[in-house]
Formats: C-alpha cells, structure tokens, sequence
C-alpha cells in the first residue's frame, strides 16, 4: 500500500459463481456473431452492470480462478481437492477470457493467479485494506468467504441481495466469522471435496465449537468431551479421535490465503467507469449490442 489515504470501500467481486451461473440459466441460442456461445459472458456482463448501477462503487476489482476444478497449493496438501468435480463444458472454458475482457472493458481491476483461487486474491487483498483502515464488500454466492467478515468487511449475496456482517454471519452459521475455517474442518465441504471428520454436520460442528471455542482447543480438551452435555458425546469423541488429522488439513485446505502476490493499490482500484472504445470493440465482436446501451455514461463513483 502506498501512503495512508482516507478511507474507502472495494467492492471485491467473486467471478466464479456468476460466470457459472450465467451459462447455465442463459439459452443456448444466446451466440456470438461468429456462432459461438456467448451466455456467459453476456450474463456476466449484465451482472456486473447491474452490480455497478446498483452500488455505484468508488473501487472495484474482479477475481478470477484460473483453474477450475484445482488449486496449486491445495492439491499439493490433498490431491483429492476438487477432484469430484467434473471439468467444465469447453462452451464454458472458451469464454473465459472475455469475461475478463468484459471486467476490464466495464473499468474494473481485474486479478488472477495460476496458483491461488480467486478467494485466496480476495483475501489478501481484504487483508491489506483493513489493515491500512479500508473497508471492504466481498461480492460473491459463495458462503464459505464468511471466514473474511469483520468490522470492516462485508459479505455481500448480490443476487438474493443477502448482506452478511459478523453478527449475521453468527446468526446463520452458528459460530463467529473466525470459527468458519474451523467449522469447515469439523464438518468439511462437499462442493470441494474437504473430508472434514465422517459422522460431524455442520449444525453439530457449530455446537462443538460454540462449546470449546476453537479446533485446536477442541483436540486440547477432548479428554472432557465424553462427559460434557453435549448430544452424543461418547460418540462424538471417537470420531474426533480418529479423523485428527483429517480434521486439521481440513482446516488448512478451507483457510482462504492472506498472502497471496496482489497488491491492493488504491489507484489500481478506483473505478472510473468503463473504458468506451474497449466496450465498443468487445459488443461488437460479440454481437452484445443491447448490453452496450446499458453502458453508464460516467463514472458513478
């Protein structure tokens, strides 16, 4: 970060989710003027549009994950990461790189890393902004980026237009924004294949955890498990006592990067508006002629 500045709020955007949920729910006849798929980009666009008329942000960045069915780091620690997952359709994958065009074009700061996740780029840029007294909305339909919410940072559901601050966050989970890491470990996540323990749920992980505060404190004083008032305790302990492991790398694997190589530069940041002759070329290459009158015609920032 370069010299203090007043303070500010980003609006961090999760690509991810609404590039897959624009191909998926856009017709397949929505095609560029050369007959290839174009939904996704498209719909991207339109959300993006709307996010920005709706918020009028004065910083704005996108992330993006390079690898969709992986992490560099994370399949190093578990192979089996994501491995469940299917690749993405080729329809999907060949519009990729003009979803990022399309950030761009629209004025966005756009971010993306061969070894991080896009959550992992958000992370630490939320890091580095509060710590240098920034705030922070965290735009994405992804839950698990709670672990990110605090005083100054937001978790934002554009689409149900669900916010999340740390109080709501406790009141849907079960546990504080800094237990989500740990309730993961506990309970795991399906959608990208993190064992967790067999048997724990998340309901009962967020019991655990409202009971012994934290994971490590948890193993510390599992001695005393088996005769807490806990549902099934004598259960419980047996398999915390046996999945130790699978319970920590958990952790480890749902725990989003602080440190990736981002850097959150204010100027970088600031959202200007869309840049008109990049727009131009990308409507018109793709035949996205109603999405350019929707254009701002100037920064709302």
């Amino acid at each position: 970060m370069s010299a203090p500045q007043a303070p500010v709020t980003v609006y961090l955007v999760d690509a991810s989710p609404y590039i897959f949920r624009a191909h998926f729910s856009l017709p397949e006849s929505l095609k560029s003027p050369d007959g290839a798929r174009a939904g996704a980009v498209y719909g991207f666009g339109s959300f993006l549009l709307r996010l920005i008329a709706a918020e009028r942000p004065s910083h704005l960045a996108i992330a993006f994950d390079r690898d969709l069915t992986g992490s560099f780091f994370r399949n190093q620690l578990y192979p089996q990461y994501k491995a469940q997952r299917t690749a993405p359709p080729a329809e999907l994958l060949a519009q990729l790189a003009d979803c990022a065009a399309m950030a761009a074009a629209l004025g966005a700061a756009t971010f993306i890393h061969d070894h991080y996740e896009a959550d992992d780029l958000i992370a630490t840029l939320c890091r580095q902004l509060t710590a240098a007294g920034h705030s922070a909305v965290v735009v994405t339909a992804d839950k698990d980026l709670a672990q990110l919410v605090a005083d100054r940072v937001t978790l934002y559901d554009f689409g149900k237009g669900i916010r999340l601050g740390p109080a709501e966050v406790e009141a849907t989970f079960g546990v504080r924004p800094g237990q989500i890491v740990d309730l993961l470990g506990l309970a795991g996540d399906p959608v990208d294949n993190i064992p967790g323990v067999p048997g724990i749920g998340r309901k009962t992980a967020a019991e655990l955890l409202t009971a012994f505060g934290t994971l490590d404190d948890l193993y510390a004083r599992l001695g005393e498990l088996p005769t807490s008032r806990l549902r099934a305790a004598k259960s419980l302990h047996g398999k915390l006592l046996a999945s130790r492991d699978a319970a920590f790398l958990s952790q480890r694997l749902a725990a989003l990067a602080g440190d990736a190589p981002v850097r959150a530069d204010l100027g970088q940041l600031a959202y200007r508006g869309p840049h008109p002759q990049e727009a131009a070329a990308l409507f018109e290459r793709l035949g996205f002629r109603h999405l350019g009158e929707r254009l701002p015609a100037e920064s709302p920032g």
